[in-house]
């Protein structure tokens, strides 16, 4: 396996990639160093806990989709191929077969599930970080039913569904007010960030309401 790796600015200069949090994006490069010649890590718990990541970052770099997570616990860097071309005479083939004929090649380079694949839920315990996976096109209509995790949204996102409401609420302001909050509402996990930027907008209408009547 080679020692060195490389990454492509398109890919770490991307606002998607940036508007993560600084542990998140750790994680990524040091699952990325760790990879072999054809992006699969097999100990990414392993990894985790050599650098303190949380499982919360592991699940924003599954859920931005840049990383792939097999049912046996393998990861794949989405964007390997991309970031690392390594000659056919001096590739070794990854020890994950059976994962690796779950994959196509996008035209870009990029990793992506196999049609009639789709990744379900992405569960992440002490003891592993797993997919479940529904294959075959009659598993597809069931995706639907299931409860999918919360991801945070990236920066760009508020700001466009502020502009788009036209709501006055400082999408900066709201976005590092819940990164630093964990992404809670109160004691409890955000399930619908839209909901909360609607709830900003409520507690600005109250507070010019009270500034405009008040004695």
């Amino acid at each position: 396996m080679a020692e060195r790796r490389m990454f492509a600015k398109t890919i770490i200069d991307s606002d998607a990639f940036l508007d993560m949090p600084l542990s998140a994006q750790c994680l990524y490069f040091h699952l990325a160093m760790r990879a072999d010649d054809e992006g699969f890590v097999n100990n990414p718990r392993k990894v985790m806990r050599m650098i303190g990541a949380s499982d919360d970052d592991a699940k924003i770099l599954i859920g931005k989709k840049f990383l792939i997570v097999f049912e046996s616990g393998v990861v794949v860097i989405k964007h390997w191929r991309i970031h690392n071309y390594i000659r056919k005479d001096r590739l070794n083939d990854t020890n994950y077969q059976e994962e690796r004929k779950l994959l196509d090649v996008k035209p870009n380079g990029a990793y992506t599930l196999n049609d009639g694949q789709m990744s379900v839920t992405c569960q992440s315990s002490d003891s592993q970080m797993s997919a479940q996976v529904s294959i075959g096109k009659d598993s597809i209509g069931k995706v639907n039913n299931r409860t999918h995790k919360f991801v945070p949204p990236t920066l760009e996102e508020v700001k466009n569904y502020c502009q788009e409401r036209n709501n006055g609420v400082d999408p900066n302001k709201w976005y590092d007010h819940y990164t630093a909050v964990g992404w809670k509402i109160g004691k409890n996990p955000m399930k619908d960030w839209k909901a909360a930027v609607r709830g900003w907008e409520k507690q600005k209408e109250v507070k010019v309401e009270y500034t405009e009547f008040s004695w």
